[in-house]
């Protein structure tokens, strides 16, 4: 397939890594973890929030589109009105693409810089098309809008690739499985207090953290892009990932700050005979059913 194709040569171009790093690197000066991090990331909503806001745009530029083939003349206004409302929608909307790019590194971030540079390049056409409305040459404004839908279209299937394809945006632990009985991981005497250990229960990374009598059990690979937990540090009853920043609670493995929007995976302790064994907390998902990432208690 043509779309396929391109897409991998475009995960292959090290050409657009300097200028994509730089621009990367700005933004995540910007972007700090914290408040607005999270607002753009989508912590609170429990996913990303760019996929949601996507829908704003483009619906309102191909529904000009839509009015200008068959509304006739009693429409220009409301065209008109739509690509002004698309432009707007599309600040955001860049934003929140912008906060989830940054954390993307290698092909993924080739991809999203090439996507970004689409969508700017069709918003650019789309205000130029606004632009041309108001100075009733309505004929160049609409011819702008197609252009711009086309651009946006490819730059769409793009976003589409990085998150189906490369997964940007996906919990990273969907496959990953946990056994339903209890199981060894560890030594207790191997644990020291407030030292985060990382093991492995068949193909299941977990990290280990003893706090005084307890000991907690999280997946260790972060839901957000999959940063080692056990290299991070432990910040009150926290464990922070060393990638990007995001904490989550040792008990529940619940997400105290983004830019992770999915909790971790969090296992049942209990020593027994100086041996520390973990089970899974919860039903198994149906994806962590995979024989390539199940565990067999």
């Amino acid at each position: 397939m043509f779309a396929e194709r391109a897409a991998k040569a475009i995960e292959n171009v090290t050409a657009l890594d300097r200028p994509a790093n730089a621009v990367a690197e700005a933004v995540g000066k910007v972007l700090k973890p914290g408040l607005v991090k999270d607002t753009l990331s989508g912590t609170q909503l429990g996913h990303p929030a760019h996929p949601a806001l996507i829908a704003v745009p483009i619906g309102s530029w191909l529904s000009a589109s839509w009015l200008d083939l068959v509304g006739g003349h009693g429409s220009r206004d409301a065209a008109r009105k739509l690509v002004a409302l698309g432009v707007l929608s599309a600040v955001p909307t860049a934003l929140t693409g912008a906060s989830d790019w940054s954390d993307t590194s290698g092909a993924e971030r080739r991809v999203g810089f090439v996507h970004a540079l689409a969508n700017s390049t069709g918003l650019g056409l789309y205000v130029a098309s606004w632009r041309a409305r108001r100075q009733g040459k309505h004929a160049k404004g609409v011819g702008l809008a197609l252009a711009g839908a086309g651009v946006v279209g490819f730059s769409g299937w793009l976003g589409g690739h990085l998150a189906y394809a490369l997964g940007v945006g996906v919990d990273t632990t969907a496959f990953t499985g946990a056994p339903a009985e209890w199981t060894d991981v560890a030594a207790d005497v191997d644990l020291l207090d407030g030292q985060p250990v990382g093991t492995t229960v068949g193909v299941v990374p977990i990290v280990l953290l003893r706090q005084g009598s307890r000991i907690y059990a999280l997946n260790d690979r972060c839901t957000h892009r999959g940063g080692p937990l056990h290299e991070g540090q432990v910040v009150g009853d926290c464990i922070e990932c060393p990638w990007h920043g995001s904490r989550f609670r040792l008990d529940s493995g619940e997400i105290e700050r983004g830019p992770a929007t999915q909790s971790q995976q969090a296992f049942q302790v209990r020593v027994d005979a100086g041996r520390v064994l973990v089970r899974r907390n919860d039903e198994q998902r149906s994806l962590r059913t995979s024989p390539v990432a199940s565990v067999t208690p």
